[in-house]
């Protein structure tokens, strides 16, 4: 993001964007930099305004209008505003009974609105502060400056509109907001810096592997450098430090799932699943699950949460209506309502039929050392794949095989009949069924005995195999992809003599179709892609061997090394052939 911020005056640009993209809602003022909402709700007595530094967008402007707040005040990016700016946003949104200033605990914000509070106490303007302090990271007795405020300004900020809007009075926004504060929150965490619109260099570095614990929305370091942990493990353990930190009160809780600027909403909402199961688990109701990007650190890859104990009428302030450029979510769970559990698709799956079963033990071994080697080599294939395609080849492979080993110890399905099953009904994207069709034509050739499958029943279903894959996709040898290993592959288990081994050509069949398969999918790295996503590069893909005919010649490596183990240690480390 700061990478194309304008060189001259960006938060003034910002804040005129905002303002042409919502001319109902927001209006700017110049010089000073405020912004001001069009219409408020007439039934306030007490307007509400806020502000700080640039770069946490959607905060503070997001909330601009009826519903929400009266002005805000953007200072440069994580600088504070001037109190000039403060003073004269106050003065101008003033209600009948005064201003109430929405102020997070940074120096240089509580200095500049306690100096414009001053003097507008000198002009006989009414005004009351609240000061947001939520971020636990910070909550030291040996600190004289206090807790942070952080993402939990939002749910201030937003129940006070409300309250602002059915005409509660100054002193009464106050208590409200100052209790609001009291019974919330906060905790970050980070796994990249953000960019610095100075250098455009990340602020900080994290070792591959590591997260700040801890971090500011202004880009501090965390209070401490972990090892980066399972992500529902990561959520359990920041559940449990914000629960041990959070006064008693009542069990219905707000939970907001905060993006720090470079995290998905993919992630966001996931991270929100395991927070409301956490929640639960520790004996609470979350009546509001939220999940978005709402106080940003410019790019920072990372995310927040903030926990609010709710007291008896906030839920109706929560989902009370806006007009405002930001839309909360306005839902709230019933009580005794939960989230749908997570999907169980083995309790679904139907049964295999005869075929797809009639796995054997050495099929059992084929599967348990294949997933060994993609686990292996994951990491290299996703590098590839980022390369030439969207970088999901990896994880959906590795996703899969795991599938079809725990598919095969909770049914009994052996081999490559449990690697059909899985990458047919559960692995998505391109390859997944494609590598799907290629595994349930190779389960047919498994003779079911204990024994090791036909040179011939192999060469039929790898032959086959090509074919339905062309059906499908229309891949040929020569359009890099999977095809142009699979196919070399076929045609050397065919060339065996009478579809047996015989001769000493012929001694090693598995090893062989491995090396033509491996000499195939190398090829790919001097071919311009014609299929699949990799198509979309163009020349940027030559130099780069396709990940998924990588995969298949992995696959025809795992056969030779369990069914010619001797003869298979002439074969590439798949390391080495997945390294470029």
């Amino acid at each position: 993001m700061s990478y194309f911020l304008p060189e001259s005056a960006p938060v003034l640009m910002a804040a005129r964007g905002l303002a042409l993209a919502h001319p109902g809602i927001v209006e700017v003022n110049s010089a000073p930099l405020y912004l001001r909402a069009r219409a408020a709700d007439p039934g306030r007595r007490v307007a509400l305004v806020s502000g700080g530094g640039s770069g946490h967008e959607p905060l503070h402007t997001g909330l601009l209008g009826r519903g929400g707040l009266d002005a805000v005040c953007p200072g440069e990016v994580f600088a504070s505003p001037h109190n000039r700016q403060i003073y004269e946003a106050s003065a101008a949104v003033a209600k009948s009974e005064g201003v109430l200033l929405v102020v997070k605990n940074y120096t240089g914000d509580v200095i500049n609105f306690q100096i414009a509070a001053e003097r507008l106490r000198h002009d006989g303007i009414p005004v009351a502060t609240v000061l947001v302090d939520d971020d636990l990271a910070t909550d030291s007795a040996d600190s004289a400056t206090g807790r942070r405020g952080t993402a939990a300004t939002v749910v201030v900020e937003k129940l006070l509109g409300a309250a602002a809007d059915r005409g509660a009075s100054l002193a009464e926004l106050q208590e409200l907001g100052t209790r609001v504060v009291a019974q919330s929150r906060s905790v970050a965490v980070a796994a990249r810096a953000q960019t610095s619109p100075t250098t455009t260099a990340p602020a900080f570095t994290l070792e591959p592997g590591d997260l700040d614990y801890g971090v500011g929305i202004h880009g501090e370091r965390g209070t401490r450098t972990i090892a980066r942990p399972a992500v529902d493990d990561l959520v359990r353990r920041m559940t449990d430090d914000l629960l041990d930190s959070l006064p008693e009160g009542s069990e219905e809780v707000l939970a907001l799932v905060n993006g720090l600027g470079a995290t998905t909403e993919l992630e966001l909402h996931a991270v929100s699943s395991l927070l409301h199961d956490r929640l639960v688990e520790r004996g609470l109701r979350p009546a509001v699950t939220v999940a978005g990007t709402y106080t940003a650190a410019l790019d920072m890859a990372g995310f927040s949460l903030t926990l609010t104990r709710l007291d008896e009428g906030w839920v109706d302030l929560w989902t009370a209506p806006t007009e405002t450029p930001l839309t909360l979510p306005r839902t709230v769970r019933a009580a005794g309502a939960e989230a749908a559990p997570a999907d169980d698709t083995t309790a679904r799956r139907p049964a295999p039929t005869t075929a797809s079963a009639a796995g054997t033990p050495s099929g059992r071994v084929v599967l348990d050392r294949y997933a060994e080697v993609v686990a292996q080599v994951r990491d290299n294939l996703t590098k590839l794949d980022q390369l030439v395609g969207d970088g999901d080849f990896g994880d959906n492979l590795s996703g899969g095989v795991r599938r079809a080993v725990r598919l095969a110890d909770e049914t009994g399905i052996e081999g490559t009949a449990a690697l059909a099953e899985a990458f047919l009904n559960d692995v998505g994207g391109t390859s997944g069924p494609l590598f799907g069709l290629l595994f349930k034509d190779l389960a047919s050739a498994e003779p079911g005995d204990g024994q090791a499958p036909s040179v011939a029943a192999l060469a039929q279903a790898a032959a086959a195999a090509s074919a339905a894959i062309h059906r499908v996709g229309g891949a040929r040898v020569g359009d890099c992809t999977l095809v142009d290993a699979l196919v070399p592959a076929a045609e050397s288990l065919a060339a065996v003599p009478g579809g047996e081994p015989t001769g000493e050509l012929a001694e090693a069949p598995l090893t062989t179709a491995a090396q033509a398969a491996i000499r195939g999918a190398l090829s790919t790295a001097s071919l311009r892609p014609r299929r699949g996503r990799a198509s979309y590069v163009g020349d940027h893909a030559i130099g780069v061997p396709d990940p998924g005919a990588l995969a298949v010649a992995l696959l025809f490596t795992t056969l030779a090394e369990v069914y010619e183990p001797t003869w298979a240690t002439r074969l590439p480390a798949p390391g080495h052939l997945t390294t470029i």
